[in-house]
């Protein structure tokens, strides 16, 4: 019978994770009985994606609020400190927001506007242009924001971020200058010293600090990037990727993850002969066009992952094939047409007409969207995600 159905994506139930857990043998178990229950049988090419919360769980790969504080004030000192560009977020930068300050003497908190580096908005474009503001050339106080904008609350969690970040710093004792600025080198004016929060653009943000000036310049992926007295850590990108496990407790990134994939995919090929790929993900990298956050919170989508997901789709348009090349053709032979073009593709298609249209993204970052979506945020309670057909085509 002809196959009518092409990729299969399954949200899989798992056991609550703890320390100490083995994460392998509980994503195995897990992907084995679901198999056997819903009846679906494993193929090679299969895909098991593993969210990196319940890895980080299995590592008890916490800190606290005290050892972010003693980190910080040792790379500080007594300094004022400037920490800039944070995300506007309750999960991701608050607890964090509560060791820096603990950590400090005195902030200068610098905030980049109309929304931080993952779309979350302080103020409207549109309100912008009807105050003659300019977010690239104009550096506003405090009280120069208020008296243009006024008060606003995130749409979605109904927080005003200037006074909610404000008043967890001056809760330790902290004096802190909220300024609003997307130049890296403004914050110089206040402080040599300067912890940037950004994510994505830290290296440039430290490159800029550097050469105009800055003398203790760091960035989150510096703090707890190694252990605080028996705490997590993450060696790699240290508190970047952590977001909150109690108020003054975060659960930081997965480390050592790529023995953890590769394992799983051992074990899965010794219990069904498959070869089965295994990639932890972390936020999905997609935007969504209402709110305008990029949910890419997480420095990068996968830590880790077996061989078989690096690179990029190699995929040819249907669409194109059918309208421009086999224009002609109608029914049974269009299919047969298109077909045999697909099964004959070249091995890289990049810069290809028929190519045009594709997704141009890494496979993980697909792979980790579609993953993301599946298991949610929330209370869905399916952290392993089980991908059938993904990298079949027309063909198969």
């Amino acid at each position: 019978m002809e196959r009518v159905v092409g990729t299969v994506v399954r949200g899989l139930r798992c056991p609550i994770i703890n320390h100490g857990d083995s994460i392998e043998e509980i994503v195995v178990d897990s992907v084995l009985k679901a198999s056997e229950v819903e009846g679906f049988h494993m193929n090679d090419k299969d895909i098991v994606t593993i969210t990196e919360s319940i890895v980080a769980r299995a590592q008890g790969n916490y800190a606290t609020i005290d050892d972010i504080a003693k980190d910080v004030h040792s790379k500080f000192g007594e300094d004022t400190v400037g920490v800039i560009f944070p995300i506007l977020s309750r999960n991701r930068f608050a607890v964090v927001l509560r060791g820096i300050a603990k950590g400090v003497k005195k902030m200068v908190l610098m905030l980049s506007y109309p929304s931080d580096e993952v779309g979350n908005h302080l103020v409207d474009l549109d309100m912008l242009d009807e105050k003659g503001v300019n977010p690239w050339t104009d550096v506003l106080t405090e009280q120069q924001f208020r008296e243009h904008f006024g008060y606003n609350k995130h749409p979605f969690t109904g927080v005003d971020y200037i006074d909610y970040y404000k008043s967890i710093v001056e809760e330790y004792g902290v004096e802190c200058e909220v300024i609003f600025s997307n130049h890296p080198k403004t914050i110089l004016q206040y402080t040599k010293s300067v912890l940037t929060c950004d994510i994505h653009s830290r290296f440039r943000t430290k490159r800029i600090l550097k050469a105009n000036g800055g003398v203790k310049i760091y960035s989150l992926d510096n703090i707890l990037s190694e252990s605080i007295d028996g705490s997590g850590y993450n060696e790699a990108y240290g508190l970047l990727g952590s977001n909150k496990s109690t108020e003054t407790s975060v659960k930081l990134f997965p480390r050592n993850c790529q023995p953890i994939v590769d394992q799983i995919q051992h074990l899965l090929k010794e219990k069904t002969g498959k070869d089965i790929e295994v990639m932890i993900y972390g936020d999905g990298a997609f935007k969504d066009p209402v709110g305008k956050i990029w949910e890419l919170a997480d420095p990068v989508v996968s830590p880790a992952y077996t061989s078989g997901l690096d690179g990029t789709p190699n995929e040819v348009k249907l669409k194109y094939l059918a309208d421009n090349n086999f224009a002609d053709l109608r029914g049974e032979e269009l299919k047969q047409a298109i077909s045999h073009y697909i099964s004959n593709k070249e091995s890289d298609l990049v810069g290809s007409m028929e190519a045009q249209g594709t997704t141009p993204r890494k496979l993980t970052d697909l792979i980790g969207s579609l993953s993301d979506l599946t298991s949610g945020s929330g209370d869905k309670g399916t952290p392993v995600v089980y991908i059938q057909g993904y990298f079949d085509n027309y063909t198969k």
